[in-house]
């Protein structure tokens, strides 16, 4: 269902050149009406509105439950600091986030992971900007477990593009939820994305090439 919140972040994207309409090949050389480029957000006022978005989402899901944020390399360490300081200044949930270099770094403090020291027994989320075939999250989950023995029981992203994972008939954000455990939260999703379009005249011939796209490459 199309709340405001998803129709408001379904343009707030539109706004920052991050959703586009057009004729796009995907990384896994999948032709796509749609695209979604969160490395076009480059403002302080969209990264401050960016937070706030999945702020509310991690207020409604999870609440405070939860011991510190994880921004992966490298679009999520943006993401995880602006969602801390939404989730602070919104709603006073004050945790704190760490992020990782893909470099290990030999001099100062050394090691790969930057802000918060994970310890056993923490319960950490990650922020992330979207899943495709779910290869970050299985690099991101070897680094966590190398720092502590956490639980990793969430994870949020912009958009679920619902397409084909790994496995027939399944989707990457079902197999991260099968092999992992982890439970995927997106602001929006192809539907919400496809349902928004539908009211709107002037995106009407997108349509029938969202449906083609969605029946050939989606699961739901």
């Amino acid at each position: 269902m199309l709340t405001q919140a998803k129709k408001d972040f379904i343009e707030f994207m539109m706004s920052a050149d991050v959703l586009r309409f057009g004729d796009f090949t995907t990384k896994s050389g999948r032709k796509t009406p749609y695209f979604v480029n969160t490395g076009n957000y480059k403002t302080g006022l969209q990264n401050s509105k960016l937070g706030e978005f999945y702020a509310a989402l991690v207020k409604e899901t999870v609440g405070d439950n939860f011991d510190a944020m994880f921004g992966p390399a490298y679009k999520g360490i943006p993401l995880a600091t602006s969602v801390s300081g939404a989730l602070a200044r919104t709603y006073g949930i004050d945790k704190p986030f760490f992020f990782n270099r893909k470099e290990v770094k030999d001099h100062g403090e050394g090691g790969n992971i930057v802000g918060y020291a994970p310890k056993d027994g923490d319960r950490i989320i990650i922020i992330e900007d979207v899943i495709t075939a779910g290869t970050a999250i299985r690099e991101t989950l070897p680094v966590l477990k190398a720092c502590a023995d956490v639980k990793v029981t969430d994870m949020f992203i912009s958009v679920n593009r619902c397409e084909v994972g790994q496995t027939p008939g399944k989707t990457a954000v079902m197999e991260v939820g099968e092999e992992f455990g982890i439970k995927v939260h997106a602001l929006v999703t192809v539907q919400d994305i496809r349902e928004y379009l539908l009211g709107r005249e002037d995106y009407a011939h997108l349509i029938p090439l969202m449906d083609a796209y969605m029946k050939q490459y989606c699961v739901f």
